[in-house]
């Protein structure tokens, strides 16, 4: 005779293991739709920025098209420009909000929409970012000196802006909530998977400290429910002499331009000479 209490625990097993194989099949071939959260535009959508700006559109090849944003500074005087790698939902116009913060200090930006976000086309993929960011960096040192480049990226677009700044020179690079690498979010979330070897994008922003000459700033708060804030600690040992990370207690993931802590750092770093 069949032991009923072994029935029913076999049962519960093999459900279980349905479950994790069902959700680790998912997230295999699901992962860009959960990764990524883009809002495309129609190619001739007008901006209606409050900023002085120009749209830009650079055709990459008969598929890919490259779109951002010039931002223009709205001081007497150009000091710079800042390159802004944003996050991973919506596109430039959910991020335009953060431009004064440096147009009015003498900076232009130049912010980016990734391969479908906003007006830009193409797949998405790890070495595109990489590749489209560099066209980003070639288009600004045609205008400015290195030494008058900030290389700027929040949270998906820190780990971009990490590698862009291990292999160009720039002033500074600023990293606002980044992750130590793609995996390390993820793998928070779903500790039962072996997400490092799940995922089709790395994005090792620790790998790429390591090869920053520039001076490097983080900005990172303590209750970041989306990129956990010892991601951040992970990084330090990474840093050399003078980067730095400045803690915002209590912080979120989407507020820390709520805190003055913000605004002054940064205000500080964009007048350094």
């Amino acid at each position: 005779m069949k032991n009923p209490g072994f029935a029913k625990g076999w049962k519960w097993l093999r459900m279980i293991a349905s479950i994790y194989v069902l959700g680790g099949v998912a997230l295999y071939f699901l992962q860009d739709y959960i990764l990524f959260h883009p809002v495309t535009l129609k190619r001739d959508h007008p901006y209606k920025f409050p900023e002085p700006h120009r749209d830009i559109s650079i055709p990459v090849n008969n598929e890919d098209t490259l779109n951002l944003v010039d931002f223009f500074s709205t001081d007497t005087i150009t000091r710079g420009i800042v390159l802004y790698f944003h996050g991973n939902k919506k596109n430039i116009s959910w991020y335009s909000k953060y431009i004064p913060y440096f147009t009015r200090h003498g900076y232009q930006v130049l912010m980016i929409d990734y391969p479908g976000y906003g007006k830009s086309r193409g797949r998405l993929t790890e070495q595109k970012l990489y590749d489209w960011a560099l066209q980003v960096y070639k288009l600004a040192i045609s205008r400015f000196p290195a030494d008058s480049i900030i290389i700027y990226g929040k949270s998906m677009g820190t780990g971009i802006a990490a590698q862009l700044a291990s292999v160009r020179d720039c002033k500074r690079l600023i990293l606002e909530t980044p992750y130590y690498d793609f995996p390390e979010v993820i793998r928070h979330y779903l500790p039962v998977y072996p997400v490092r070897w799940m995922l089709h994008y790395q994005l090792p922003t620790w790998q790429y400290l390591q090869n920053v000459s520039a001076p490097v700033t983080i900005f990172h708060g303590t209750k970041d429910r989306v990129i956990v804030y010892k991601n951040a600690k992970r990084l330090k040992p990474f840093f050399k002499d003078p980067d730095e990370l400045i803690t915002l207690k209590g912080g979120g993931h989407n507020n820390l331009f709520t805190y003055p802590e913000t605004i002054l750092k940064l205000d500080s770093l964009l007048h350094l000479p």
